[in-house]
Parts: C-alpha cells; sequence; structure tokens
C-alpha cells in the first residue's frame, strides 16, 4: 500500500518544522524513550558516525526510520527495528520468511523509490538506503536535502567502498547500523549466526576445486556483470567459484559476450530480479550465437541468486551457502 499525498502547504510546513529541529540530531523529539534509553537520557548516546562522505551526530535511536532497498530494509529487520520503522520502499525479492511478519507491519511507501513529496509526507527523522539511487539528487532525495529537512540518512557502505567490498563491511554494515538505534547487542547476535553458515561452507568446500563462472545480470547488446569490487565477487570465491570478469574494477560493469565466449565459463550464475524471469534470461543466453561454443551453454549450466542476495546485507551468508550447493552439490550431499 501507499500513502495518501499531503497538500503542498502542508508539507512546506513539515519541511520547515523539520528544518527548524536541526541538522544532525533526530527530527522528532517526541517523550518516547527509545532502545537503550533510562531516565530521560539514552544510554550510550549521542553517537557519531561517518558514512560515505557524511557525518552524523545521533542524539539518540530514530524513532520513525524509513529503508528504501530491500537489502537496507532486512538489515533493520534482523536487528528487530520493525517498530522504529514507519515505512519502507523498493523491494526487489520476496522478504525473507523469517522477517515477514515484522516487514507487515510495516508500510510499503512505494513499490519503488517514493516521490519526495510521499517521503517528506511521512515525517521521517532518519532514512536508510541500500542503493545511491536511494538519495537521488534530481528527484529531491539527496542526503544534503534530507538533512537540511532535518532528516538523518545513511547509505548502505557498498556504494561507497575505500577498496573490494568484502564480509568484513557486512559486519561493519550491521554493526553500525544497531549503533544507530542504540542495540549494538543484537548485532553481536546476528553476525553470529551469519558467520556459522560461513564457517560450515567453508568447512565442506575444503580442498575443493573453484569452478570458473560468469554472472549475468542483465543487457542484450551487451552483458551486464558483477566485477571484481563488490559483495559479489567475494561470495563467488566463498562459495567455490572464480569469478572470471574480476578485473573489472567496479561492483558491476559491461562487457561484451564475445568476451564472455573468450573467458569460457563453465557455469553462467543469473542474478533473478525485475520483469525478465530466469528463464527469459536463460533463453536468451542459450539462444546468443556469440556463446554457442561456451561449456556453460552447452551444457546448460546454470546457478542462480536472487539480486537482494548478492549485495552488502544480512542475506549474504545464506546465499554463499545457496551458491557453494549449486556449484559443489557434491559437497553438500
Amino acid at each position: 500500500m501507499t500513502t495518501g499525498r499531503r497538500p503542498l502547504s502542508l508539507l512546506l510546513a513539515t519541511a520547515s518544522a523539520l528544518l527548524i529541529a536541526g541538522c544532525g540530531t533526530s527530527a522528532h523529539q517526541s517523550t518516547d524513550v527509545g532502545a537503550g534509553a533510562e531516565s530521560g537520557a539514552t544510554k550510550g548516546f549521542p553517537v557519531t558516525l561517518s558514512n560515505c562522505g557524511v557525518t552524523t551526530t545521533y542524539q539518540r535511536p530514530p524513532q520513525r526510520a524509513v529503508s528504501l532497498n530491500q537489502h537496507a530494509t532486512e538489515v533493520m529487520l534482523a536487528l528487530g527495528l520493525e517498530k522504529s520503522m514507519i515505512g519502507t520502499a523498493y523491494p526487489d525479492n520476496g522478504i525473507l520468511p523469517e522477517y515477514q511478519s515484522a516487514y507487515e507491519t510495516v508500510e510499503l511507501l512505494a513499490k519503488e523509490y517514493p516521490s519526495h513529496e510521499t517521503l517528506l509526507a511521512a515525517e521521517p527523522d532518519f532514512v536508510y538506503g541500500g542503493w545511491s539511487s536511494a538519495f537521488d539528487e534530481k528527484e529531491g532525495r539527496s542526503r544534503d536535502a534530507l538533512t537540511r529537512a532535518g532528516i538523518n540518512t545513511r547509505l548502505n557502505i557498498e556504494e561507497c567502498p575505500s577498496g573490494p567490498v568484502t564480509m568484513a563491511m557486512m559486519d561493519q554494515e550491521v554493526r553500525d547500523v544497531a549503533k544507530v538505534f542504540g542495540v549494538p547487542e543484537r548485532a553481536e547476535r546476528q553476525l553470529k549466526r551469519l558467520h556459522a553458515t560461513l564457517d560450515e561452507v567453508e568447512e565442506r568446500l575444503d580442498g575443493v576445486k573453484p569452478v570458473e563462472l560468469f554472472v549475468y545480470d542483465s543487457g542484450d547488446r551487451t552483458a551486464f556483470t558483477a566485477g571484481g569490487a563488490g559483495m559479489g565477487n567475494d561470495m563467488i570465491e566463498r562459495a567455490g567459484g572464480v569469478n572470471l570478469f574480476a578485473d573489472v574494477d567496479k561492483a558491476f560493469g559491461d562487457v561484451s559476450f564475445e568476451q564472455v565466449a573468450e573467458r569460457a565459463p563453465e557455469v553462467v550464475v543469473i542474478y533473478d530480479y525485475g520483469d525478465q524471469t530466469v528463464e527469459e534470461k536463460k533463453e536468451f543466453l542459450l539462444a546468443n550465437p556469440a556463446l554457442k561454443d561456451v561449456p556453460a551453454i552447452r551444457n546448460k549450466r546454470f546457478a542462480v541468486l536472487p539480486l537482494s542476495s548478492t549485495v552488502l546485507g544480512v542475506r549474504v551468508p545464506a546465499a554463499v551457502e545457496s551458491l557453494a550447493r549449486q556449484l559443489h552439490p557434491d559437497r553438500f550431499r
């Protein structure tokens, strides 16, 4: 469901009121206490965090958070923060079953990104974006614009890495979000569970011969694939694979189908999302004349991962296990 639009005059009044509330602190100073609050003061606060070039001081945990993009939403739900959320938007895949009940208590503001007006009308005090497009300047949702309206923001750190994205950055992302909301102990419980999955996969794949693979995200004239700088590359390595386009020095990039043929992957990993189904993507690749001699195409050997499982978030360890099972099924019998 989506929220109704408020009159422009009310939106402007809301923005003005938020601006008066000031930047760098929660915009809504209600009498409710957040996680860890005691005797009118909030334990562990203020908290100052630097995130993708923006430094924010939180005087208390956000009370009216909005998450944009599914992997941001699921980080918050994994930390049990649904009661601090008043909206979410832009799911790529179905929500993880363990978070479905909590997810249903939070309003879906938009199937994709909410407009600037819709976002302001929800009166958030914190907006957490998974992709940099969540804070599109042309759409009026830039981090600067939201800060001027008294709304704190966070961007998933996969969008602003100082080097290759690794599993250590998943730990940092979960811990930082937990710090914003004053629940660091929840982050440690989650990370213990997530790393147990990774440890089991590593044990099962001990000594395995890696499988050479190519990621097909999308594209018809060129192939949009996973490069070496994103979370996907670390996932592939942990799942017993070799990303044949790890030399693409960014998280995602375009390559030609002729390049794919030259590198001759044994497996094609399809990222599942959007209007084009997995079967349609398979049919396109199987019919592409440039790929007819590629081992993965000749043998019709495909693996599939939901897009939301391949970006920095709490799905990553389970996705590593899923990919490992598809690449090395003999190790999971």
